[in-house]
């Protein structure tokens, strides 16, 4: 099968396309997916510019999201057979016989999800890892209620996009930061209340602005560095910080975050997969479930800004490394 690999640590050209053998089912319990579409994310170029998590297994096959049609299941499956149209964010990590910038992977049916109708499958390759983020980290990290005022950093990119539609599903009031009036109204057609362009306007004077002095319940970091230490001015006594970055020190400091009794809460979504952490895999799924019927339903989209050819995910590569994509990219199988 042709396939995208890493064949080593470094620039986007290190992406190669190659002939490698066609995975194989080897447990009771995986499914063997023809990929249709391969979501791209930020880790993809993370693990491409500094090793994967498993250095010592290369060639490399990345991409955590893909989506596609069951072509053959195990002995032990119970939830899918062939023809099955199925999304799923899983493996991409390093591991060898992993990985969807390929044109078939092997995965346990764990970590699977029927794909939702309304969706192409390049749109629906876009959406499992950073709905999985955004949910997890609204949901489970900072326990958002209805009616609580949260604030969103990044509400134009590919988490920021899916947690507001997520909040606002919750029944809260969103503020988010981006960067442009275009992103601007994309927000707003997001359902975001109030977009802060924070290159014109100090996003935390803003949002206290916007809560008449006291800040938001829930603040979402996904921009990390200097912005974290500087959201927690931006939070009510104590309310909730939830980042997806790891807090740089160099940078700042928690001394706000501790006066204002903040509860912090890091969120990495690849935990599970890389711990095996079997329930932790199946809660993550559930979420697939349920937002499949939020999109079904029409109250949920995912911004799909950009599609490349398989071949082309060094480009791919190089758009979101540039940070002025919105939304989510794809890689599309021939």
């Amino acid at each position: 099968m042709k396939a995208i690999v890493m064949t080593a640590a470094g620039t986007p050209d290190v992406l190669q396309m190659r002939d490698v053998p066609k995975p194989k089912i080897e447990q009771p319990t995986e499914i063997l997916v023809q990929l249709k579409a391969a979501g791209v994310n930020p880790i993809d170029t993370k693990l491409r510019g500094r090793g994967t998590f498993y250095p010592e297994q290369m060639l490399a096959i990345l991409g955590c999201d893909g989506a596609g049609v069951v072509e053959a299941v195990g002995s032990g499956v119970t939830k899918f057979q062939p023809g099955d149209e199925v999304y799923f964010c899983a493996g991409g990590l390093g591991l060898q016989g992993t990985g969807n910038y390929a044109e078939f992977t092997v995965v346990d049916e764990l970590c699977v999800a029927h794909k939702p109708a309304s969706l192409s499958f390049p749109e629906a390759a876009a959406a499992p890892l950073v709905l999985i983020t955004a949910w997890e980290s609204l949901s489970d990290r900072a326990r958002l209620k209805t009616g609580q005022k949260v604030l969103i950093h990044a509400g134009a990119g590919g988490v920021g996009h899916v947690a507001i539609q997520l909040a606002k599903l919750e029944g809260a009031e969103v503020c988010t930061t981006v960067s442009s009036q275009d992103k601007a109204r994309l927000a707003r057609q997001f359902g975001a209340d109030y977009p802060i362009l924070y290159q014109q306007n100090d996003f935390v004077a803003a949002t206290l602005d916007w809560t008449g002095g006291e800040g938001v319940d829930v603040a979402f970091d996904t921009v990390g560095g200097k912005t974290f230490f500087d959201t927690c001015a931006a939070v009510r006594v104590y309310g909730d910080l939830v980042t997806i970055l790891e807090p740089d020190s160099s940078v700042g400091n928690l001394k706000v975050a501790r006066n204002r009794n903040l509860r912090i809460s890091l969120e990495l979504m690849l935990t599970p997969g890389l711990q095996g952490l079997v329930s932790a895999q199946k809660q993550q799924t559930e979420i697939l479930k349920q937002c499949a019927n939020f999109f079904d339903e029409g109250q949920l989209k995912i911004h799909l800004s950009q599609t490349f050819p398989l071949e082309a995910a060094a480009a791919a590569h190089l758009a979101i490394e540039t940070g002025s994509t919105t939304g989510k990219i794809a890689l599309i199988m021939e």
